[in-house]
């Protein structure tokens, strides 16, 4: 049994289990007590584009989108996004048997990895694959979805049509749903930076891909064209969740980063 082995525990986000369900309690409670339209809390994704930053930063506006992804109920997630350390072409996909997490490992689904694989002409290229943007994902995964299983997309030079074809492919399946991982501008004053990220909010709210090329410097630019481009085929509604840079948890609004989580639905 091959593991892919969880590389920014304890760095990106707590290493303990305990530590990780007590952030995630702390930020529900907020949801719940702040939240003026309770309906939103009935969304039921079939995707969601969510932040990858530490989670001290981010992990506030992921939680919303995964809390909401609950309600789908779905057997399989996919998690997709870009690759920060090590450059390839195309996209990898995990070919490992299971995802280590604090909270327990969780299944990969191979049969859909191998399919994915054969079907698009994806690959697997392990060095890929010690990825934060896709691993502080999946501590949500198992917390939100336990029973499902993941499959772990990590890209580099990719075309977004490409990537389009292989998340309408996951969406024909009720019992999918689909992860995109990015954060916005990086290192901007927060005036800046609002005004950069502004443009990624439209782009995703009018599904509109052609206007991320804009102004949008997200760093899973790719992921979300795609995400717009299958959102658009699958005749799926974006929602906003959550928008703040990291100057919320810092304070120090001289150079910021940017993140926002949606969700789409039918």
């Amino acid at each position: 049994m091959s593991t892919r082995k969880d590389a920014v525990a304890g760095q990106f986000y707590p290493a303990s289990k305990e530590e990780i369900q007590k952030m995630f309690a702390h930020y529900n409670k907020i949801i719940d007590e702040s939240i003026k339209d309770k309906s939103v809390l009935e969304i039921k994704p079939r995707a969601i584009i969510v932040p990858h930053a530490g989670y001290v930063y981010s992990a506030f506006t992921a939680n919303i989108a995964f809390r909401l992804l609950k309600n789908s109920h779905a057997k399989r997630v996919v998690v997709i996004g870009p690759s920060h350390r090590v450059y390839l072409n195309g996209t990898s996909v995990a070919e490992y048997d299971s995802y280590e997490t604090p909270l327990g490992n969780l299944p990969i689904d191979k049969k859909l990895a191998d399919e994915l694989i054969e079907k698009f002409g994806l690959h697997f290229q392990p060095d890929a694959h010690a990825e934060h943007s896709t691993e502080v994902q999946m501590p949500f995964v198992k917390n939100y979805l336990p029973e499902a299983s993941v499959v772990e997309l990590v890209y580099g030079n990719e075309n977004p049509a490409n990537l389009a074809k292989v998340i309408e492919y996951l969406l024909e399946d009720e019992d999918t749903v689909v992860v995109i991982s990015t954060d916005l501008s990086h290192y901007y004053d927060i005036e800046k930076a609002k005004t950069l990220d502004t443009i990624c909010l439209d782009a995703i709210a009018n599904l509109n891909p052609a206007e991320l090329h804009q102004g949008c410097e997200a760093c899973g630019i790719i992921g979300v064209e795609a995400m717009l481009i299958a959102a658009t085929q699958n005749g799926l509604k974006p929602t906003l969740l959550d928008y703040r840079t990291s100057a919320d948890a810092s304070g120090d609004k001289s150079q910021v980063v940017g993140y926002m989580s949606a969700a789409f639905t039918k």
